[in-house]
């Protein structure tokens, strides 16, 4: 019996890799009929929390963030909790002059002459609702860009480049592209992010709950997962010019797989001259390809 089963372990080892790669190459074929289909540049960078495996389309290009932004932003400001410069629970008042009117603001809507709220819950507005007036605020705040830059360099990722508020993008047109980031730069942060070796258990905890909460983007990574899948995202969308051209439709997460293992996951849809259900569905199709293979 010895002598059949070890012979049948030793397969199992050299074929694992293989198998491995075919996946890969089934998922990166996938992606590329898919892509066809933006009239744009895609990014993606996908990897698994936990087998390690990676898989990159146009990972290494420089692709306009808009309000991906607001995972760094949110990571510096628990990062300065966890340091005890703030608390979650601590108030601060948003005067009636932070509340910006040509902006997406669920926050402003709510206290159109300003407000006093925890810096907690104005988190969640700019994470889960991806307020911007909420995330200009809070960005200045914590002193502005160069210390989210400031964050990230010391966590080893050069590829984000955050140099630009949301009031500063709604100036001009082209300042939007001064937002940058990497495809697979924004999975490391997620993977560091992950594994819990920038923050404190509780502010990563509280970070994934408000990330998890996001309604925003329904209809990209989570678009074509079943319903009760659990992704904790950030997305990221622009305006369109007179032209048709969408620079940014983006989202960004982790999937908790079937299996129970998770996928970090980014997908950049920019520069498309595709309409809007044409740009989310490639992100979902992408997200439900990857559900498919590294879910089983």
């Amino acid at each position: 019996m010895k002598k059949i089963f070890l012979p049948l372990i030793l397969l199992s080892f050299f074929l694992a890799p293989q198998f491995v790669l075919a996946q890969q190459d089934s998922l990166r074929a996938q992606i590329v009929r898919i892509t066809s289909q933006s009239k744009g540049i895609v990014g993606v960078s996908i990897l698994g929390l936990e087998s390690r495996d990676t898989l990159n389309y146009n990972g290494s290009s420089r692709l306009v963030m808009h309000s991906v932004m607001k995972f760094p932003i949110a990571m510096t400001v628990l990062n300065l909790v966890d340091k005890g410069k703030y608390k979650l629970d601590k108030m601060m008042k948003v005067g009636k002059d932070d509340m910006h009117p040509n902006t997406y603001s669920p926050l402003r809507d709510k206290y159109p002459n300003g407000t006093e709220i925890t810096l907690g819950e104005l988190l969640s507005y700019m994470v889960s609702l991806s307020d911007n007036n909420a995330c200009d605020f809070l960005l200045k705040k914590i002193g502005g860009p160069e210390v989210v830059q400031n964050y990230l360099y010391g966590l080893g990722i050069k590829g984000i480049n955050i140099v630009a508020s949301e009031a500063d993008m709604a100036k001009a047109w082209e300042v939007q592209y001064t937002n940058w980031c990497k495809p697979t730069e924004v999975v490391r942060l997620l993977d560091v992010f992950y594994q819990g070796k920038a923050l404190s258990k509780t502010s990563n905890d509280f970070l994934m709950k408000i990330m998890t909460d996001t309604s925003t983007g329904p209809k990209r990574i989570k678009g074509l997962l079943p319903s009760d899948a659990v992704v904790a995202h950030k997305t990221g969308t622009s305006g369109t010019n007179d032209e048709g051209l969408t620079p940014a439709t983006n989202d960004v997460g982790i999937i908790t797989l079937p299996n129970g293992k998770h996928l970090a996951i980014a997908v950049f849809v920019c520069n498309s001259k595709a309409d809007e259900a044409a740009r989310e569905l490639v992100i979902a199709q992408i997200s439900k390809a990857a559900w498919d293979v590294y879910g089983n």
